[in-house]
């Protein structure tokens, strides 16, 4: 969409929000969202790594499990911090940079892991690192969100944000592999390096999200060479806006919000995320120990998990589709209520000495449907929020969602003694809650 600007030089005015959501769905921009989605491959590996390697350090450092409960939870506080500081550096200086950042700080600290013999360093590292998992989230959603027109967004986000399950399934294969042969150390060796090769890539050939650099005249010349690259050659001297993706407001990204406009959605969001990640956490952190403790050897309750993040990579993309047919409200609540059915049955296999096959399918379809909505949260929220705060508010809720994942962490460990019956049916009770919450939020993605 273009207009002529008044003033002497006539300067074209291309209105990029516009052009984008109407247009095409060019060929760069999908190479840009999977370059976005390959940073969360490795941030969902780095993510799940400490509750893969978990019951080889115990065994190793004879310590029980209740003494890397601080483990867990300080780096779900960092997760928090990192996510709701991401969101905000990102709508300030970038979502490239802030990605690139973050992306770095994960990989240094996790491939540090390598070289701890005690609780106290890991509690840093683990620190610094969720710090930099998180900061990646809401950059990572909000680039996908932006290189894609208002048709393809869900799908986009989804299959940006569906990494970290992916992540998670392809450490479990490789922690089933690597554990035996190599130890635990390996599995932080191989997640600190291959996130800095990645941002080394990224810094030189990943573009800015073209609707922060609409926002900011200095780098018009940028924007227009991406447009030019998506098919849209425009002349040099063109100006840009954004009507359909900014907020009216005029404060603050972090006050805005909290406007009118937003606040019955940002507190609503902030309870789906809060009792979603709770139950998703409760199986990254502490399900490979709670399989070891039914019995199921180190490659078993691994291969376990693994299913649960398979499960999620289809239930993600199943769940972008049903949005895109139906909407997000009845999509997301269906999944999320089967999700807690699924928990149940859970609860109920894993009363005496459950047959590890019926564990590894109904742990699948669990993952299939808890991270079919848990993904497409994300592409909830890029929808909520307007461009200039999106990934404030995306930050902001995955921050508030952390605390869930710490209640989940600090509690896993109890959950775990207290057996897998009880573990399972506190899941069932988290997923009803987000359920509700999703239920309750005013502007959900229409259908397409």
């Amino acid at each position: 969409m273009e207009a002529r600007a008044s003033g002497t030089d006539a300067a074209p005015v291309v209105d990029v929000g516009s052009l984008i959501d109407q247009g095409p769905w060019p060929v760069w921009a999908k190479i840009y969202v999977f370059m976005a989605a390959l940073a969360v491959l490795l941030d969902g590996y780095d993510n799940q790594v400490l509750g893969f390697a978990l019951p080889a350090m115990i065994a190793e450092w004879h310590a029980a499990r209740s003494l890397f409960s601080p483990v867990l939870a300080i780096g779900l506080v960092g997760v928090g911090v990192g996510a709701g500081l991401g969101g905000l550096v990102g709508d300030r200086i970038g979502r490239k940079a802030a990605l690139i950042g973050s992306a770095v700080l994960f990989a240094l600290a996790t491939g540090a892991v390598a070289w701890v013999h005690d609780i106290s360093p890991l509690l840093i590292l683990r620190l610094l690192a969720g710090i930099g998992i998180g900061g990646v989230f809401p950059n990572a959603a909000a680039l996908a969100a932006e290189f894609s027109p208002q048709r393809n967004r869900p799908m986009a986000v989804a299959l940006t944000i569906v990494c970290v399950p992916l992540g998670g399934m392809i450490g479990g294969l490789i922690a089933a592999m690597v554990l035996p042969a190599l130890g635990w150390r390996a599995l932080f060796v191989l997640g600190g390096t291959a996130p800095l090769a990645l941002a080394a890539v990224l810094l030189w050939t990943l573009p800015e999200s073209p609707r922060f650099m609409a926002r900011r005249p200095e780098r018009f010349a940028d924007l227009i060479k991406l447009l030019s690259r998506f098919g849209h050659p425009l002349p040099p001297h063109t100006r840009f806006i954004d009507r359909t993706e900014v907020s009216d407001s005029g404060k603050p990204a972090l006050l805005a919000i909290f406007s009118p406009f937003y606040l019955r959605d940002t507190l609503i969001l902030w309870g789906a995320f809060f009792f979603n990640l709770f139950a998703v956490y409760s199986v990254f952190n502490w399900a490979p120990a709670l399989m070891t403790s039914m019995g199921l050897d180190l490659a078993n309750a691994s291969r376990t998990v693994a299913a649960y993040n398979f499960g999620a990579v289809i239930g993600a993309i199943a769940c972008a589709w049903l949005i895109g047919k139906f909407g997000s409200r009845i999509s997301m609540v269906l999944m999320t209520l089967l999700a807690a059915g699924c928990a149940a049955v859970l609860s109920v296999l894993s009363q005496g000495h459950p047959n590890v096959q019926d564990l590894t399918i109904w742990m699948a379809l669990h993952g299939l449907f808890t991270n079919g909505a848990q993904t497409t949260l994300y592409s909830l929220s890029a929808h909520i929020y307007k461009a200039d705060v999106r990934t404030t508010g995306a930050g902001t809720a995955l921050a508030i969602g952390r605390i869930g994942a710490i209640v989940g962490s600090y509690g896993g460990a109890a959950l775990v003694d207290a057996g897998g019956s009880r573990y399972f049916a506190a899941l069932t009770v988290a997923l009803i809650g987000t359920a509700t919450c999703l239920a309750f939020i005013r502007r959900h993605i229409p259908r397409a």
